[in-house]
């Protein structure tokens, strides 16, 4: 299924945003920040949803969440937000949740192992509780920003190593980093959520389809196997329905 999913989406009312989606798309990726962020809107968003035919998947907290912390306190508390996101998927009846690898130090040099590490640790526990729930957890490859990991297909292999974890891929991330055919080589079956948009290979700019450098009839053709959402992560809602009219066209 095609869906739609955008942060600008946050600064709204969750019913409002619901309504607006509903008349376009079948199914909407919650970002679980701010108007949006889960915790506190689960209750109205619970009682709206029985009036449209949206299904729901989740992407976890992104604003201060980072499961690769070097601090344990900050370490733990990022994976407990993790958590609460299955937990509120298992609610929506939302089969997938995608979060983020985390960040390496931005001050201090020479503990990228140590980040490494601690993000293996806590995708351990994902992992873990993931299998119990009866849910999908997807982390997400990331784009050409210098203190995020996981943008490379090595690295983020090496965090989920020995895990049932998903991966989220974003196409848009990988071209700026050069990565789309290693991202398919390494995880292909792997892939359980799609992120698409466009740019031109320098900065995720999350352009409308068609607007960047991208080839999605090539990466397309080489997800011909995939059988899960195209989630279309956009500015506007408008560049949303231009790109999956788009997408459509593409995947007949």
């Amino acid at each position: 299924m095609i869906g739609v999913s955008s942060t600008l989406f946050c600064t709204e009312r969750i019913e409002d945003t619901l309504a607006k989606v509903a008349k376009e798309f079948g199914h909407w990726e919650i970002i679980s920040e701010g108007e949006h962020y889960l915790p506190h809107v689960m209750r109205r968003l619970e009682a709206a949803a029985p009036s449209y035919k949206v299904k729901f998947s989740i992407h976890a907290p992104i604003s201060d969440v980072n499961i690769a912390a070097v601090s344990e306190r900050m370490r733990e508390a990022a994976t407990l937000e993790i958590i609460a996101s299955m937990e509120q998927a298992i609610q929506l009846n939302a089969k997938t949740i995608t979060f983020h690898p985390g960040l390496r130090s931005m001050v201090i040099p020479g503990l990228e192992a140590r980040t490494i590490e601690n993000a293996k640790r806590s995708v351990r526990t994902i992992d873990r509780l993931m299998n119990e729930f009866g849910i999908t957890a997807a982390i997400e490859n990331m784009p050409s920003f210098r203190f995020m990991i996981g943008s490379k297909a090595k690295e983020l292999a090496e965090i989920i190593d020995g895990t049932n974890i998903g991966v989220c891929f974003d196409i848009g991330h990988a071209h700026t980093v050069n990565q789309i055919d290693e991202m398919i080589d390494t995880f292909g079956d792997r892939i359980k959520n799609i992120h698409i948009h466009d740019n031109t290979g320098l900065n995720d700019d999350h352009m409308t389809i068609g607007e960047g450098s991208i080839d999605f009839n090539k990466v397309l053709k080489r997800l011909s196997g995939y059988k899960g959402n195209y989630i279309i992560e956009s500015r506007t809602l408008e560049s949303a329905v231009t790109s999956r009219d788009l997408l459509k066209g593409m995947l007949r």
